[in-house]
């Protein structure tokens, strides 16, 4: 049924009927445990290396690392990969950047049977945290438009407990400190004003990215399980902007913590 609505970024089809399909017969069966990371140096480099150093080795992330498939879009392909963690499993990929990009990629690998899903990636802040720290967002701020394709309208959209439970029991394995905090989802990178900073550190968001609230809604649509870890970037905290380092520096870590916990979600 369609909700209909004045504004058309609030209207709402629940039907599960639809015309184009993300999986367009390419025959991938991928496995259950996926992760989306966003950045695609990271993952590049990933992929070419070895198990060389000791936080790699001691949680069991092994290598080759196996092409499984590749997701087509009109301005590149984006490769998943078989990724053995844990003694199981994981997809991994390069998720494109902004919400629509991404949900659309989340689509794909659930049609191909991903079922558990966590995304790494950076955030900018909006209260005075430092660079690379490790958060998990528990609500997203649904301040974009992917996620009412979706869900119909709310403020908020939730991640998944277990999913969560997964990023935290990985960050105590890695002995990396940890917080659960809320996020801004917006689709306008160059529209974050000092305006909607302040009126978003009200509400109670910690941190500002492009994809969270998108995926989350997608993940729910479809049942499956999802949660983001996200690593302190860039800041908008002092009423101006600071690129910092851009979280360059967690880059290696995040991504390695987000396997293992890929490989504990049950």
């Amino acid at each position: 049924m369609i909700r209909t609505s004045e504004w058309p970024v609030l209207e709402y089809d629940d039907s599960r009927e639809v015309l184009v399909k993300p999986n367009r017969n390419e025959g991938y069966h991928f496995p259950q445990r996926a992760v989306l990371f966003f950045h695609r140096q990271g993952v590049e480099e990933f992929v070419r290396r070895q198990p060389a150093d000791m936080l790699y080795t001691a949680h069991h992330i092994g290598h080759p690392c196996e092409e499984l498939g590749q997701f087509s879009t009109i301005t590149r392909d984006f490769t998943v990969y078989r990724v053995p963690v844990n003694g199981v499993d994981v997809c991994l990929a390069a998720a494109p950047l902004g919400a629509s990009a991404a949900a659309q990629f989340m689509d794909f690998l659930i049609a191909c049977g991903c079922t558990r899903i966590l995304a790494g990636g950076s955030c900018g802040v909006l209260e005075n945290l430092p660079e690379n720290a490790f958060l998990l967002p528990t609500h997203a701020l649904r301040a974009e438009g992917t996620s009412y394709c979706y869900l119909p309208p709310a403020r908020w959209v939730e991640t998944d407990e277990v999913a969560l439970n997964a990023l935290e029991q990985a960050a105590g394995s890695f002995a990396l400190p940890v917080r659960r905090c809320r996020t801004w989802t917006t689709d306008g990178f160059f529209r974050e004003t000092p305006g909607l900073v302040a009126y978003r550190r009200q509400e109670g968001c910690a941190v500002v990215e492009m994809e969270c609230a998108a995926l989350a809604a997608c993940a729910r649509f479809h049942s499956v399980q999802f949660a983001q870890l996200l690593y302190t970037a860039d800041s908008l905290a002092a009423a101006s902007h600071a690129d910092r380092g851009w979280g360059e520096a967690s880059v290696s870590s995040a991504l390695e913590l987000v396997l293992y916990a890929a490989s504990l979600m049950k």
